[in-house]
């Protein structure tokens, strides 16, 4: 069984969405110091680096990620290649392979470098995700910042999953993850009443 990593490192060089927090770890206790135990505070945006976002992200009185079900983020996946020009939306027409499992992740490659913030990433159009539901599929995952164009304030592929009742997974690495079949698990804490978590998101597979 091979396991491939699809999440970024966090560490205080991460780049983060323009206004949230980025990684700081506070040293409460150090054993360098002499003291019996090692003990640290982590300061972040819930949005950081590998993510579930949560419909209360994006919808009033929408759930929260601790009521999420887990089966979004576990399971068959299908990772897809696309050749998407900069700061547009990923439409139906683009992916090069047809869609065989509930989860898909959308490697772009427009947003290679996790250090260095770039708002002209490609994101998702509205008719993909219309589309994918069409398909079954529950969950989308994608490695950029967001599901929308950095320059949309309306969010409507957002507002599409909300609609649908799909999850968002966003900012995977997928740089080096072939194209194919996998069994995906990306599981977000139970943080009570938040809007997103961190996910540790790997892939496995049996080839």
């Amino acid at each position: 069984m091979k396991i491939i990593d699809i999440t970024p490192p966090i560490t205080p060089s991460m780049a983060v969405w323009p206004g949230d927090t980025p990684p700081s770890r506070e040293v409460l206790l150090d054993m360098k110091r002499g003291e019996n135990l090692t003990l640290s505070t982590l300061h972040t945006t819930v949005h950081v680096g590998a993510h579930a976002d949560a419909p209360s992200h994006y919808g009033v009185d929408a759930e929260a990620i601790d009521q999420l079900s887990l089966d979004h983020f576990l399971g068959p996946c299908q990772v897809v290649r696309v050749d998407a020009p900069r700061a547009t939306g990923v439409t139906p027409a683009m992916l090069g392979a047809s869609v065989e499992a509930k989860r898909v992740l959308i490697a772009t490659g427009t947003y290679p470098d996790p250090e260095r913030f770039q708002e002209d990433y490609a994101a998702l159009s509205p008719e993909l995700v219309d589309w994918l539901h069409e398909g079954g599929v529950r969950t989308v995952g994608i490695d950029t910042p967001s599901v929308d164009l950095f320059s949309s304030k309306d969010l409507p592929c957002h507002q599409r999953f909300l609609a649908y009742g799909m999850a968002i997974l966003e900012g995977l690495v997928l740089r080096d993850v072939p194209e194919g079949l996998y069994e995906l698990i990306a599981l977000p804490l139970r943080l009570v009443g938040f809007d997103a978590s961190p996910v540790r998101a790997i892939l496995r597979s049996t080839g």
